[in-house]
């Protein structure tokens, strides 16, 4: 006999996004069921940002051990146990998972079930002999690697994001097809480690992000030794287990290559199968369900969160939709998803951060725009640590409002933030020109890059007759 729940909202996905919802709404009294089939904490702890971020901190350990001459250090070589390299991922997603885990949501309130999870109607949910109705839903399955249809890849083994970190053995030589973060960080990463890498992208490597900035970090990775082959067509995939051949047509000449094993990075797929969404009437494609601004599928009381929303797929967004949700399903409050001041970083090194329009976008929406940027040459932190390599680039409009920055350097990610608030609250720049930044900060650079709007004008011939004027009284 089936266990009937009835809930105020029930959750499908134990991602960063469903966490959150479920979380959340307990808290706030709600009945909450959240349901999962397969580990706590989905994409981003156990194969996704966790992991692939731990494993670059190992491989910039490695490299740093190699790049100290400048520094008067002799330069070692790294010796490098893939074995061990796998147990301190791990053990960064073990830290992490107690946070994540079924006891400590059950702690807070919600009832969690371990089972598969599919709609009845549109108002029920079935998780294995359990029957839950609620009088909302949310949907946060996630994505997963999307695999392109490439002829003889069916027949070989294959890495994707799911499955390279369980690897215990550096590759001798790895192949991976796509030039996005995801494939470019783990190029890095491999290689560092000592795999010689190769990528294949079929348009631009970096792609989503402005080409100016993120040529400094392709150039980056080809000078460390990672071989990057851009606006490639990759034909078919041959061999067996440490013999990958693969076949590419380069600028219209067809040629193999031959690696040791092979990743696909080629982006992502909205997990919508087997949930029966239409017997709930959920309309959805393979990228993701139909949604509208607050984040409502075309059943209005069912919503969609994160990756399987089919935006912007990162883990901060889907904890964004999850405070949408609450407003929305919880306090009735029409809350409506506002993605224009997403940010994203990704993690190669140097770092690539991004918020708002890229130069090229705003040049199509804007009559006239400002394009500023001030180089990590010129700040005294970088030089001090040798890091002179990157830019940051921040576009305005007419009244010096805020409408976009990318920003290449290390920690990129954690520069970003500022102009993640100025592109949010439609800041001029004299907020970030006026702040008083500590001395010597890779911070600095927010500051110059705007500062450096007002240099025409403040160092001007009118400006100087004036301070001579006023000379005058003494």
């Amino acid at each position: 006999m089936a266990k009937r729940i009835k809930a105020d909202i029930c959750i499908i996905g134990a991602g960063s996004g469903g966490l959150s919802v479920a979380a959340g709404a307990a808290q706030m009294g709600a009945r909450t069921v959240l349901i999962e089939r397969d580990a706590m904490g989905g994409d981003c702890l156990n194969t996704g940002c966790v992991p692939s971020k731990a494993l670059l901190a190992a491989a910039r350990q490695a490299y740093s051990m190699g790049a100290g001459e400048p520094l008067g250090i002799a330069p070692v070589k790294p010796e490098v146990d893939f074995a061990k390299v796998h147990d301190h991922v791990h053990s960064v997603i073990a830290a992490i998972a107690p946070n994540d885990s079924v006891a400590r949501f059950e702690g807070l309130g919600v009832t969690v079930i371990k089972d598969h999870a599919r709609f009845r109607d549109g108002r029920t949910v079935l998780a294995g002999n359990t029957e839950i109705t609620a009088r909302r839903f949310v949907v946060a399955t996630g994505s997963r690697a999307a695999v392109p249809p490439i002829p003889g890849l069916d027949k070989v083994p294959f890495y994707t994001n799911e499955n390279i970190f369980e690897n215990r053995t550096c590759p001798d030589h790895l192949i991976i097809v796509g030039g996005g973060p995801i494939g470019m960080e783990l190029a890095q990463a491999h290689h560092r480690l000592g795999a010689r890498v190769t990528v294949l992208e079929g348009q631009r490597a970096f792609n989503r992000d402005d080409p100016e900035l993120s040529a400094i970090v392709i150039d980056r990775l080809r000078r460390e030794g990672v071989d990057i082959l851009e606006e490639v067509e990759v034909l078919s995939v041959s061999g067996s287990a440490g013999n990958i051949a693969v076949s590419i047509s380069e600028g219209g000449n067809a040629r193999e290559i031959t690696g040791s094993h092979i990743l696909i990075a080629a982006g992502r797929r909205a997990n919508v199968e087997g949930l029966d969404l239409e017997k709930a009437g959920i309309e959805y494609t393979g990228k993701g369900l139909k949604l509208d601004a607050r984040l409502r599928t075309t059943n209005k009381r069912i919503f969609g969160i994160g990756d399987v929303a089919g935006g912007l797929q990162f883990t901060h967004v889907a904890s964004y939709h999850a405070g949408i949700v609450i407003r929305n399903a919880l306090f009735r409050v029409p809350a409506r998803a506002d993605h224009s001041a997403v940010p994203w970083v990704t993690y190669t090194d140097p770092e690539i951060a991004h918020v708002g329009e890229t130069e090229a976008v705003a040049r199509e929406r804007h009559s006239k725009i400002n394009v500023l940027r001030w180089h990590l040459a010129e700040n005294d932190r970088a030089q001090a640590e040798r890091t002179t390599e990157g830019v940051i680039k921040v576009i305005t409009d007419t009244h010096a409002r805020v409408l976009g920055a990318t920003i290449v350097a290390p920690h990129a990610g954690e520069l970003i933030l500022p102009w993640v608030l100025a592109k949010s609250n439609a800041l001029r720049l004299s907020a970030m020109a006026g702040v008083i930044a500590p001395y010597p900060t890779f911070s600095e650079i927010s500051k110059r890059v705007a500062g450096s709007y007002y240099t025409p004008t403040l160092f001007s011939p009118r400006t100087r007759m004036l301070v001579r004027f006023l000379g005058l009284f003494g």
